[in-house]
């Protein structure tokens, strides 16, 4: 038997699948944006079926704290860039497959040239200016998006801005959340996340991204399915067939003024004036930290004054992420203030 046929033997045989939605599949190019704890089963589960050209999106660097719940992951890859590890990985799995590693940060000065050689993109992001990124890039480039978000026992999956003829796609994003404060939503380190539930969704998300490439089944279109993991029920509410949103343009990325670990460390020595700050939680500060003051993230907006001295501040998490939104931030409060985001996290800062 030819090798393709019997590695795709089981998906081939099922009814109304056959091998003209294989060869969809085999010709499809698919990006996933984010390498974390969706897009690691997601890019599983669309490398095994077969998806000819799957590109992987991720600037960061793997942790130890991102492993119970990223599986494509081990402890020896600490400190690599998620979306090369991956390439590898899934390579690994699935020889036959073209897989593509965009290693630089997606922002509004690339997303399109990213997007534009693909399909469909799956976003598998945990910060909400990439996902509105992600958002309005599909919709003014007029390709699907499949979303996915998890969050403690929860978890959301729906597909964006599917085509349905006559001028007209189905809502996006925006349709479901206007605008969000993203400070004000906790992230997984902060609220945590069951790592079972980060396979779960992520596998919803392939499964809607194969259901769109071989045609097949009823898309998660003008719906958002929510699923929780404590009562294993899920719910689905509609949104309505078509969108009600205009995105003419797309909203310019903010610029975070960033230092790596090693300049840190050399003005550590000599600057007295450098005061760094902690944006973690208690639990983690209390585990290991690397000094200076400790201010929550989703406590520093009470404590805009302390920005407003001449001292240069670098705010500092375990990836980076959450030190990034807090100098964001800031700065929106304090134009002028000398802030800056450790890059890489404490997991670069050895």
């Amino acid at each position: 038997m030819n090798e393709d046929l019997q590695r795709y033997s089981c998906q081939i045989a099922l009814p109304g699948f056959g091998r003209e939605a294989q060869n969809l599949i085999g010709q499809a190019r698919v990006l996933i944006v984010g390498a974390g704890g969706l897009g690691c089963p997601a890019g599983q589960y669309l490398a095994s079926t077969g998806v000819g050209t799957l590109g992987i999106a991720d600037y960061d660097s793997v942790s130890i704290s991102n492993l119970h719940r990223q599986v494509l992951y081990t402890p020896a890859d600490e400190g690599k860039n998620k979306a090369e590890v991956a390439c590898v990985k899934l390579a690994q799995q699935n020889p036959g497959i073209r897989l593509v590693a965009h290693t630089q940060k997606v922002t509004s000065d690339n997303v399109m040239e990213i997007i534009a050689g693909y399909d469909i993109v799956l976003d598998g992001t945990d910060n909400f200016e990439t996902r509105y990124l992600l958002n309005d890039a599909c919709v003014l480039s007029g390709k699907p998006l499949v979303y996915g978000a998890i969050y403690q026992f929860e978890g959301q999956v729906a597909v964006w801005n599917i085509d349905l003829g006559k001028g007209t796609r189905s809502p996006n994003y925006r349709d479901l959340f206007p605008e969000v404060d993203a400070t004000q939503i906790p992230n997984c380190t902060e609220g945590g996340v069951i790592p079972t539930l980060a396979g779960i969704i992520g596998a919803m998300q392939a499964n809607e991204v194969i259901k769109y490439i071989a045609k097949t089944g009823d898309l998660l279109a003008g719906k958002v399915l929510i699923f929780d993991a404590q009562s294993m029920q899920s719910r689905i509410f509609k949104m309505g067939p078509v969108t009600k949103t205009h995105i003419r343009r797309l909203k310019a990325t903010i610029a975070i003024p960033g230092i790596n670990a090693a300049d840190l460390k050399e003005r550590m020595l000599h600057d007295d004036t450098l005061e760094l700050i902690d944006v973690r939680t208690l639990q983690e500060r209390d585990a290991f930290d690397i000094g200076g003051t400790h201010i929550p993230l989703d406590e520093l907006e009470k404590y805009m004054a302390y920005f407003t001295s001449a001292n240069t501040k670098v705010l500092y998490c375990s990836s980076g992420k959450r030190s990034n939104e807090g100098v964001k931030l800031i700065l929106k409060h304090i134009p002028e203030a000398d802030v800056f985001s450790l890059e890489g996290g404490l997991g670069s800062f050895k």
